[in-house]
């Protein structure tokens, strides 16, 4: 994506200049919002305006995408808040709505991380800790941990790509 401005013919070693300094951070950049490496390809060989716009396509889709979610899963977490013990029990015996309120606050956790509201999604992944001792010790547990660790580590990365092991069709 961005040729050298000289390389030494015997080490190989690669010299820029000084004024592809800037243009060497913007894939950096793109790529940490999520930016496909075409995309961003297409960004850097864009006249200006077109770049603008091909990045201000992409931030809007994944803002568009994470919102949806987050509105979804507030309603899934009021759904889970008004439900009772009881309830559950009569869909499924087995089922135990504390077991819900992990993953309930992972996805909100996911959720606030990609629209870049970090305070929100570290607090949701503080209460989907306290809730893992409910959380099963199957392979549907480990999976939930392991997301949780995944989610975790992107928010104190400051993150806002999607996760590559997130549920759903990959964008």
């Amino acid at each position: 994506m961005l040729r050298p401005a000289q390389v030494d013919p015997v080490s190989g070693y690669r010299y820029y200049a000084t004024y592809q300094v800037t243009r060497a951070a913007v894939p950096r950049r793109l790529r940490e919002i999520g930016m496909p490496l075409t995309a961003v390809e297409a960004a850097l060989d864009a006249e200006p305006d077109d770049a603008a716009r091909l990045i201000d396509e992409h931030v809007a889709k994944v803002c568009e995408d994470a919102a949806s979610a987050l509105a979804w899963d507030i309603r899934a977490l009021d759904a889970a808040d008004a439900g009772t013990e009881q309830r559950v029990q009569q869909h499924h015996d087995g089922l135990h709505l504390a077991g819900c309120y992990p993953s309930l606050h992972l996805n909100l956790a996911d959720d606030y991380r990609r629209l870049g509201s970090f305070d929100a999604a570290t607090e949701h992944i503080a209460a989907a800790g306290e809730h893992l001792p409910a959380l099963s010790p199957d392979a549907y547990g480990s999976v939930l941990r392991t997301a949780l660790d995944e989610v975790a580590e992107a928010i104190r990365r400051r993150d806002t790509a999607r996760r590559a092991s997130a549920p759903g069709p990959a964008a």
